[in-house]
């Protein structure tokens, strides 16, 4: 079982460890490397590149496509196996890059380790590596050291611990070395230990190691990280379906093909056998993956010039799909920086704006004084609670002020904050003057106050002086503000220097309230994303009022809200099953670990939603691959958390994730296009080609089939990728998990549109052979087949046209904005017509030359394939309208 450290007097500790004040021996420390191992990250072994790149080869339209490619070589068509060879190539080439890079997010961890430490050891303090630190060690911190192991303080002064990274904690939390009495404190909570890889922020102390490497609690997350399943996204799943359905079908038209016309005799065995074969290659849309690919990647450099770095291609296209947005607070939401919100002073409770600095000037100088923060270049440093109130006055342009006041009043001693009296003072001087200023918990102070300032007057204090100031730290506090108070004496003789002697006999002079503040776009990003149909959760480490306050200001949650915010602790007690049943009715957490945020993505994942994840610190980094989408935050973000993220916020702005969503939204709805487009041609070629068979009419030659799959497959549905987002893709509700390409009435287009192309093909070709140019059966019969192929080929470059919206019309303004897509036609269509109209190219392509009236007839069938499918969209958005009418009734 282990062992409870925190719960641990300090003598306890030490005899649990076998260690003492003076450390280890170094024949001891030999003995527990032996045994534990370096004080490192273990990473598991990753595969090998080229593992990797076979394992690209696994997936089923991979294989189908691979297979097609060895059907097109057997039919004689090198070049169209060897497009296919290259498409099935750069995807495999993408699958490892992305595979390559999502495996750095465990070694990240690794690197972030502090590379040396100090140590006691036999009584004398020696610096080594921090990888060769045991169980039983005795380190010493101080201000500015990164922890190199899990800890338990021994003896401390001040001390401090920035654990952001690990707990969400946005502010540095105070440790000491006393027992806790609580059985299983948060880690936030644990104020006698010290977390690896967390910093200290001000302070010293010493501590014995009481967990190294992969039993810290960084291990812990570097565990689960590693152990984390990488989830399969929305596209992959649909890429895959899609391939079972087509091989299925394929299959068994190409059999039935083959069989007919071989029992009917009209073509040779081997004949029927290339043509049933061609058919085969057509049916397999080879396009499909690289304009996935193509329009994902398209997708990426669009995202990239909006501050969204996205590191796998899918994510883009599964941004678009998420339901939930589960975002980590500290960095995120927030600015993860301290600020002063509001001002107590002169019996007024004003904002910081309205706070005039002439009427409060001791407090005022209370808050430069008592303050150990100090001004560099890059603006004031130190401890965030302290930066903040000086840079209030930097923002307010009165830096030189300060610097004045910092002269005029030179500090001369001081009494460090500590967790007992939560209290800091300074004593300065100023004309000989000796003044004490001091700051810290308000209830604190009042116990040592006896007088107060009030314009300028100082009085006796009375017990309504008392209860307004208890009353407005209460208020401010409900708010999740952090309040400090502040107060001064003069000091008449030099007494020993102590909290007794001099934190006595006060003069109050007001309060003030920070906090970390929401970032200024987010709150607005929040309601776009509640109106495009997305639920934002907030995750974070700080206390249960605090995140409700935040919560509130940012419209997560509404103001009379009580039931919306869970601790850590409370979600400890649900099974995952009541989780699951319950998990709609939160939209904070409050006091998390990291395992509750993988917890609540597993949740939320088991009620079939798409779930992004956002975060910046080691403490996400799990989360973050667990998710469906992981959004990483490029500024404040750990290298562990950017490295196991799908997408990195250049700007870590929130609001960035709602234009990557629209971004995302577009993708799928442009691959919805595509595949709208390559279907519906490919099912036209395939009824064509079936009916030629079933009526014993002429049939395309195989040369023929993949000639117009290649043309008109490929530049229009690459062409189709880029078009420009419509109008109502942020108001539409998020597809979920159970959509597909086909959804939408995509499938009914697919069907009804393919349909169209083949009976005006065969429509043609039946009016040709009714209407003869020429005189002869076999110039009958190659007129007729030339203008069928003609016309399936230039139907499927209109109906280009129809694809570029599936409900809308295409005659507005956008339609011909898209100048990749009118040069893509117009490609198609050259190449097209150059195999009839170039004589040379005729036998090749077993076509004859058409005549002007023969061409109309051509263009004819291609008009009507718009206007018909024009005419079932009206009716389709008539209808959509009217049950919209209805339904608001």
């Amino acid at each position: 079982m282990e062992t409870k450290f925190f719960a641990l007097t300090v003598d306890e500790t030490l005899r649990k460890l076998h260690s003492s004040t003076n450390g280890l021996s170094n024949e001891e420390v030999l003995a527990r490397r032996e045994k534990d191992g370096p004080n490192v990250l273990e990473t598991k072994k990753h595969s090998t590149l080229p593992e990797k790149f076979i394992a690209q080869f696994k997936d089923l339209m991979i294989i189908i496509l691979m297979i097609a490619a060895l059907i097109s070589m057997l039919a004689g068509e090198i070049s169209d196996a060897a497009i296919i060879f290259i498409v099935v190539f750069l995807n495999a080439v993408f699958g490892v890059f992305q595979e390559t890079r999502a495996e750095n997010a465990i070694d990240s961890l690794q690197e972030m380790t502090t590379p040396f430490s100090r140590v006691r050891r036999d009584g004398i303090v020696s610096q080594i590596k921090s990888t060769e630190l045991v169980s039983g060690d005795v380190i010493l911190l101080e201000a500015g050291d990164i922890v190199p192991a899990d800890a338990r303080i021994i003896s401390q002064n001040a001390i401090r611990a920035e654990e952001a990274a690990l707990t969400g904690e946005s502010v540095p939390v105070s440790k000491d070395e006393r027992p806790l009495t609580d059985e299983n404190p948060p880690l936030g909570e644990r104020s006698n230990m010290l977390f690896m890889n967390t910093v200290i922020a001000n302070g010293t102390a010493e501590a014995a190691v009481v967990a190294t490497g992969m039993r810290t609690e960084v291990g812990h997350v570097a565990r689960m990280l590693d152990s984390a399943e990488d989830s399969v996204t929305p596209l992959q799943k649909n890429i895959a379906h899609l391939s079972k359905v087509l091989t299925v079908l394929i299959l068994i038209i190409a059999v039935v093909i083959f069989v007919f016309g071989t029992l009917t005799g009209r073509e040779s065995v081997l004949d029927m056998l290339l043509t049933s074969i061609s058919l085969a290659v057509a049916a397999i849309p080879e396009g499909l993956p690289a304009i996935v690919t193509i329009t994902l990647a398209l997708g990426t450099q669009a995202m990239s010039r909006k501050n969204a770095l996205v590191r796998k291609l899918p994510a883009v296209e599964t941004l678009g799909t998420c339901e939930i947005i589960c975002s980590d607070k500290t960095g995120t939401l927030t600015q993860n920086r301290m600020r002063v919100e509001q001002f107590y002073a002169n019996r007024k409770l004003q904002k910081a704006l309205d706070f005039d600095r002439k009427q409060a000037s001791s407090l005022q100088l209370a808050m430069i004084l008592a303050n150990d923060a100090r001004e560099s270049e890059d603006g004031p440093i130190g401890d965030p609670t302290e930066t903040a109130l000086l840079d209030f006055f930097v923002e307010n342009g009165a830096s030189e002020e300060v610097r004045r006041i910092q002269q005029d009043y030179p500090r001369i001693a001081s009494l460090p904050f500590d967790s007992d009296r939560k209290l800091m003072s300074a004593v300065v001087e100023h004309e000989g003057q000796k003044i004490l200023f001091t700051k810290g918990a308000v209830d604190e102070l009042l116990k040592r106050i006896t007088r107060i300032e009030e314009n300028g007057v100082v009085r006796p204090i009375d017990d309504s002086d008392k209860q307004r100031i208890l009353e407005v730290n209460g208020q401010l506090a409900f708010q999740a503000l952090r309040v400090l108070g502040y107060a001064f004496r003069p000091l008449n003789e030099p007494d020993e220097l102590t909290s007794e002697n001099y934190e006595k006999d006060l003069i109050f002079t007001g309060m003030t309230g920070m906090i970390d503040p929401q970032r200024p776009e987010v709150r607005n990003a929040v309601s776009e994303a509640e109106n495009a149909g997305i639920k934002t959760i907030m995750i974070t480490g700080d206390h249960k009022e605090t995140a409700r306050a935040i919560a509130i200001r940012l419209g997560i949650i509404a103001e009379g809200d009580l039931n919306g915010v869970i601790t850590g602790s409370e979600l400890d007690e649900l099974s995952d099953e009541k989780l699951q049943e319950n998990i709609g009715k939160y939209s904070v957490y409050a006091r998390v670990a990291p395992e509750h945020k993988v917890r609540i993505v597993k949740a939320w994942q088991a009620r079939g939603k798409i779930v992004a994840m956002t975060g910046d610190g080691v403490n996400d980094a799990p989360a973050l691959k667990q998710a469906d989408i992981g959004v990483g935050m490029g500024i404040t973000g750990t290298e562990a958390s950017k490295n196991a993220a799908d997408i990195v916020l250049a700007d870590d702005n929130f609001a960035t994730i709602i234009v990557a969503v629209r971004e995302g939204r577009k993708v799928f709805a442009n691959i919805q296009k595509a595949v709208q487009y390559l279907l519906s041609a490919n099912l036209g070629e395939v009824l064509t080609l079936f009916m030629m068979t079933m009526l014993n009419w002429s049939i395309f030659a195989p040369v023929q089939i993949l000639w117009i799959n290649l043309v008109t497959d490929t530049f229009p549905a690459i062409a189709l990728g880029i078009e420009k987002s419509e109008k109502n893709v942020m108001t539409q509700k998020p597809r979920g998990s159970k959509s597909n390409f086909l959804s939408n009435g995509v499938g009914f287009a697919i069907i009804y549109q393919g349909i169209l192309e083949g009976l005006l093909t065969l429509g043609v070709y039946l009016w040709a052979v009714t209407f003869p140019v020429h005189s002869g059966a076999a110039a009958v019969h190659a007129d007729a087949l030339t203008m069928a192929y003609a016309t399936l080929g230039l139907i499927q470059l209109f109906h280009a046209f129809n694809s570029k919206s599936i409900h809308g019309t295409i005659f507005t303004k956008q339609t011909l904005k898209n100048k990749f897509f009118n040069l893509a036609v117009l490609v198609s269509a050259v190449l097209l017509a150059s195999t009839i109209l170039i004589p040379g190219l005729n036998p090749v392509f077993h076509v004859s030359s058409l005549s002007w009236a023969q061409w109309g007839i051509v263009f004819l069938a291609g008009i009507l394939m718009i206007a018909i499918v024009e005419t079932v969209k009206f009716f389709s958005r008539q209808e959509t309208s009217a049950k919209s009418v209805e339904e608001s009734r």
